[in-house]
């Protein structure tokens, strides 16, 4: 998960150039607006989706070029259910947007060259980011207010593995990294760079919402979809490898390049052993992380004690799965 700031209008109109991957357009599936293109980090979620095809679910799925987009296609009607962490959407809007459940946590890296030994070192300097209101400006503004520091420059530029080219192609100096890339750098490029000392966070970048009328409107679906996702999330934090295991060789995931799906066991076990997905889909205990975390990052209005889980989660659904 990349909170929503207000440009939609235009985000309206760009949303029908996002690139477009999809298995039809029958209005009587569920239509899943992914904030990306198919890649290693959404393996796990194809899985599941098979697993979801398995139990009668109907559905389509289409990539957005940014988050921001799919967000904006799941407010106007056009998708039923997004990715992301639309808490400023949620605030904002007159939509009654809900998540379901929590994708993945914000683990995120600051990785820097090595004239930077500590988080305070940043005071002051450039740095490189996935996208302006995402999880890693997020992540920015909560280090600044916890550091007691300001960070000079923000770039932008969407994806860790490009900015870990900025990073080692010296065009940055400081940026903030996926877990996969943070150790694909440190194993390659150890010698040059620094993981600096980093708070722990439990809070979501990534996470399946949609409007609560449409998801009460569609419960069966839900549910086998909910159901799906958590079994594969318990089921790859007890062995990763489940993951390549169950991938559909003809899918999206099936037709990545070979190099990546030879290291599909080794991203899952490292993204396992780093808690980058919760066995129990997050729930309350992520709810009340994303209240603390997105209100201290600027992204919510009001506090933790003022603002209520019920507003953003929809929790029946995880509920029922656990049960």
């Amino acid at each position: 998960m990349r909170h929503l700031v207000k440009k939609a209008a235009a985000a309206l109109l760009a949303a029908p150039l996002a690139l477009a991957l999809t298995a039809s357009a029958q209005a009587d599936k569920i239509r899943i607006a992914l904030a990306e293109t198919p890649s290693d980090e959404l393996a796990a979620f194809f899985v599941a989706l098979d697993r979801a095809k398995a139990n009668g679910l109907d559905y389509e799925w289409t990539a957005f070029s940014d988050e921001e987009l799919a967000i904006q296609a799941v407010l106007s009607g056009q998708m039923d259910i997004g990715f992301g962490t639309p808490y400023a959407a949620m605030q904002r809007s007159q939509a009654p947007l809900r998540i379901i459940f929590q994708l993945s946590k914000l683990k995120f890296f600051p990785v820097t060259n090595k004239k930077y030994d500590s988080l305070e070192d940043l005071d002051g300097e450039p740095i490189l980011l996935h996208s302006r209101g995402g999880g890693t400006d997020s992540i920015a503004n909560v280090i600044e207010d916890k550091m007691g520091i300001t960070f000079g420059e923000r770039s932008y530029v969407p994806g860790s593995a490009n900015r870990v080219v900025a990073l080692v192609a010296g065009q940055a100096d400081a940026t903030i990294i996926d877990l996969s890339n943070k150790n694909k750098v440190m194993r390659q490029h150890g010698d040059k760079f620094n993981v600096l000392p980093m708070f722990e966070v439990e809070a979501s970048d990534e996470a399946l919402f949609a409007n609560l009328d449409w998801i009460k409107a569609n419960e069966k679906d839900v549910q086998i979809f909910v159901n799906a996702l958590l079994s594969v999330w318990r089921d790859m934090n007890e062995d990763p490898t489940i993951v390549s295991r169950e991938t559909d060789p003809d899918g999206p995931i099936g037709q990545l390049p070979q190099e990546i799906l030879g290291e599909l066991d080794q991203f899952y076990a490292e993204a396992v052993e780093g808690g980058l997905y919760d066995p129990n889909g997050g729930g309350r205990k992520a709810a009340a992380a994303d209240m603390e975390w997105y209100s201290q990052a600027g992204q919510l209005d009001g506090t933790p004690e003022t603002l209520n889980i019920e507003d953003f989660w929809y929790m029946k659904p995880l509920d029922e799965a656990a049960s």
